[in-house]
This record gives C-alpha cells, sequence and structure tokens, in this order.
C-alpha cells in the first residue's frame, strides 16, 4: 500500500514559483518561522496544495521504507460515536501491521485542509476521512492525484473519486419511520442534521419516502434542521413543539439529537415514549440506558472499520467503490 510517486519530482523551487516568492520564503513557511508574513505564508500554503509538494520531515530513512502510518481525519470527536468508529478502525488497522494517527477536524473544512497538508509531511500510508461540509471533490481529487490513498467514511463528497463506506442511511429512517407508522402514529416529524452535509440527504430522504409510500401527508415545517448535538436535539424539537403542538412521534437524526429531543419533551410537560414517540439513529451505549430506553437505528460501527480496512488492503487497484453498511432497528420503550 506504498505511495506512488506523482509528485516525488515536485521541489522548493517549483513551490516559490508557484507562489511567486522566493525559495527562502518557502523553507521559512514550512519550517513554521514567524519571519514570514501571513499574505506571503497563504501564498505558499496554496501553492504547495496545487502542485503537491510534500515537506518530508525525515527524508533520508522514508526513501528507503514505507510509512506504517494511516491517517484518521474525524469530523467531530465530541460526538460518541464518531469516537466509538475512531475506536474500531484503530484496532483494525492495527491488525493490518500499521498503526493510526487520529486528528480533529471540529466540522471545519479550514482545520481539515490544514491538518491534511501537515499530515502529509509525514508520508501518510493512507488517509481515512470523515469529510468536513463543504469538502470539495476537486480538494479530494487532488490528493489522490498527489499518490495518496483515501477513503472516506459516514459522508460523500459528490464527484470525488475514492471509495466511501458508510451506513445505509436511507434505508435507516425509512426503517425507523414505518415502524413508527406501523405503530400508528401518523403526525411525524424528522429533526436534526444540516443540508450541508450528505448523511442528513439521505436519512431525510429516508424518512418522506415511508411517510409517501404510507400516503400520509406530512409539512416539511417539521423538518427541522440543527446541530448535531444535544442542545440541537433540545432547540429542533422546541421548535416542532411550537410549529405542531400535537405532534405524535418523532425521527432523530442521530441518537444524540434524540437525547436533547427527550429532554425538551420532559421540559415541555410531555412524556417521551408515551405522550411523544421518539426514534435515534446510532444505537450508542447509553441509549439503552436511557429513561425510557431509546428505540434506535443500530449501525455497527465495527462493520464499518472492517470495510474501510478491506478497502485499504486493495487500494492500488484504485478502489472506488461505495458500501453500505446494514442497518437494525432495536426497538425499546421510547416507541
Amino acid at each position: 500500500m506504498s505511495r506512488n510517486e506523482n509528485s516525488k519530482n515536485v521541489t522548493v523551487i517549483d513551490v516559490a514559483k508557484k507562489a511567486g516568492v522566493s525559495k527562502s520564503t518557502v523553507s521559512l513557511v514550512l519550517t513554521g518561522s514567524t519571519k514570514v508574513s501571513d499574505k506571503a505564508k497563504l501564498k505558499v500554503e496554496k501553492a504547495i496544495d496545487e502542485i503537491g509538494y510534500v515537506y518530508n520531515r525525515d527524508a533520508a530513512s522514508l526513501r528507503s521504507r514505507k510509512s506504517n502510518l494511516v491517517a484518521i481525519v474525524i469530523n467531530d470527536l465530541t460526538n460518541p460515536y464518531s469516537a466509538q468508529l475512531a475506536v474500531g478502525l484503530e484496532i483494525q488497522i492495527r491488525q493490518m501491521g500499521l498503526f493510526s494517527m487520529l486528528v480533529n477536524s471540529g466540522e471545519s473544512v479550514e482545520t481539515q485542509t490544514s491538518l491534511v497538508r501537515h499530515l502529509k509531511e509525514y508520508n501518510v500510508a493512507a488517509f481515512i476521512i470523515c469529510p468536513a461540509p463543504n469538502t470539495s471533490a476537486e480538494w479530494v481529487n487532488n490528493l489522490v492525484k498527489q499518490g495518496f490513498p483515501v477513503v472516506h467514511i459516514m459522508r460523500e463528497v459528490a464527484g470525488a473519486n475514492v471509495a466511501t463506506v458508510l451506513p445505509d442511511n436511507f434505508a435507516g429512517t425509512k426503517l425507523a419511520t414505518q415502524h413508527l407508522l406501523t405503530k400508528g402514529y401518523k403526525k411525524i416529524a424528522f429533526i436534526g442534521g444540516n443540508e450541508s452535509i450528505s448523511d442528513y440527504h439521505q436519512r431525510l430522504s429516508g424518512y418522506t419516502e415511508a411517510m409517501t409510500l404510507a400516503e400520509v401527508p406530512f409539512s416539511r415545517k417539521l423538518c427541522v434542521q440543527s446541530n448535531t448535538n444535544r442542545n440541537g436535539g433540545r432547540s429542533a424539537m422546541e421548535e416542532v413543539l411550537e410549529i405542531a403542538a400535537d405532534i405524535e412521534a418523532v425521527v432523530c437524526f442521530s441518537d444524540v439529537i434524540a437525547y436533547g429531543a427527550i429532554e425538551q419533551i420532559r421540559a415541555s410537560g410531555k412524556q417521551p415514549g408515551k405522550d411523544i414517540a421518539v426514534v435515534g439513529f446510532d444505537d450508542l451505549a447509553d441509549s439503552r440506558l436511557m429513561s425510557p430506553a431509546l428505540t434506535t437505528i443500530h449501525v455497527d460501527a465495527n462493520q464499518i472499520a472492517i470495510a474501510v480496512c478491506q478497502i485499504l488492503m486493495n487500494i492500488k487497484d484504485g478502489n472506488k467503490n461505495k458500501i453500505l453498511v446494514g442497518i437494525d432497528l432495536m426497538e425499546r420503550e421510547s416507541s
């Protein structure tokens, strides 16, 4: 799983010419010197990204061996499922005889770009990335052209020529919504997530498909976007209750969103699971310990990690497949 040599002949001089600065300025930027202006630094960093120059911190030794480091770029390590996924990836990567380097982009495409730029300096064997919102296909494809194998997890980037592993988001929320419909609920909302990420659209589509097939009227006003955290769940549920005080059930973008929704339902004087049914997505370990225990869509993080490593073992063949990991409904007291 070695990097190809697409960018091996790119030098500091090439970067300097591209950026329109001196070679010494490029060297100052590469070594993290404070003696260079922000404007010059931005020019150099842009040139590095565009032509694929890699500053190798240990060139002499790395010329004689390939790196055994796999970089995992997670979008939000404060999210319990992301942390669970990172652990699964680390275990599977270690079983391949490799080591992982974990970083957190914090849902910032700027941070993600900076992290990847610096990780390239360590000649990593591959990148596993959960793309931050607004990640461009051009940026991803440029990384591949520079010789770095890339696998996306949990989210897709339209037009990116890379393999992707994600849960069957559409089937998951469709199953969750159908579960509520079979229980007799008709006025069902969908809350959480935002339109800048692919999994939001996939999960929203599953909900709308189930409602449409059942010929149950629903309003787009009851599809409320929010931050993908507990406070986001609270605010989205509060908005739903303001729009429709008689709401009967809610399909949540994630378990964490569902936790916030349950808190807000209680705060409004209603009983979650009795007055309003709630279904999550992820099946975090804490979900079965909630009161009421949360009905949710189970996604096996370990299966995602296994699928990623299977791709990595064959990445040299230009694997660009999309793998959907199966889901299951875990019915509990909240519905």
